[in-house]
């Protein structure tokens, strides 16, 4: 894991139901190793997403800015490990992740926190509030052969202040490579399954579901691929 923690990488998103899994995993036993730990295998994540009072963030994603910033508080259960995390999407479609530890679930942004932000983004951490949970179950992959890491999420579960969304039988799987002209056998797997890369953030999954009257036209697609996926026998 410490060699392949691509801080700095290239993402291939797929989305596809979970009693395809079984036949997936199977599949990539001789490609890869599966993290585990203490005798665990699937590892529950727990994460709280900041964004501006009016969603400044997700706008700005939503319509298609790069240069931009996701913010977050993240607990690895098992691990019982805390951490303050700054994604950056670059112009150049690479993804940059940065974090510091933190002794527990950051729920307002200051002191360390505050510090962190506007050091590596510029913005004021005052106006960053806590808008949503993303809590989930991943398998975390290595490949034996390249660089290159793979999580696979399901048990997908938002909740706000007001409201909780399920995504049951859902698959969330990415694949995290140092360069996208590297050769993938996740990805060719996805390819022999039909199965197409699809572009989702999980944030942004979550402020639709939650909010149903934000702007939301440009991932009507994905949303409708979503729906078709889950009602899909």
């Amino acid at each position: 894991m410490d060699n392949v923690k691509l801080l700095d990488r290239v993402d291939t998103k797929y989305m596809f139901r979970d009693t395809l899994l079984p036949v997936i995993l199977n599949k990539m036993k001789d490609n890869y190793r599966v993290l585990e730990i203490e005798g665990k295998r699937y590892n529950h994540y727990e994460t709280l997403y900041f964004d501006t009072d009016n969603f400044g963030l997700y706008i700005r994603h939503h319509n298609g800015k790069l240069n931009r910033y996701k913010f977050r508080s993240r607990k690895y259960v098992e691990s019982n490990l805390n951490f303050f995390e700054i994604k950056f999407k670059n112009n150049k479609g690479r993804t940059i992740k940065e974090r510091i530890k933190r002794p527990e679930m950051v729920y307002e942004i200051k002191n360390k926190s505050g510090e962190f932000v506007k050091a590596v983004s510029k913005m004021d951490p005052s106006m960053l509030k806590p808008k949503l949970w993303v809590n989930y179950v991943r398998i975390t992959f290595v490949n034996k052969h390249s660089q290159e890491r793979l999580t696979v999420d399901t048990r997908l579960h938002y909740k706000d202040d007001n409201n909780t969304v399920d995504y049951n039988g859902l698959v969330i799987a990415e694949v995290k490579q140092g360069s996208g002209r590297d050769k993938s056998p996740f990805i060719q797997l996805m390819r022999d399954n039909s199965i197409l890369a699809k572009s989702i953030s999980k944030y942004c999954l979550g402020v639709v579901s939650l909010n149903p009257d934000i702007k939301k036209n440009r991932f009507k697609p994905t949303l409708l691929y979503l729906n078709k996926l889950l009602k899909a026998s």
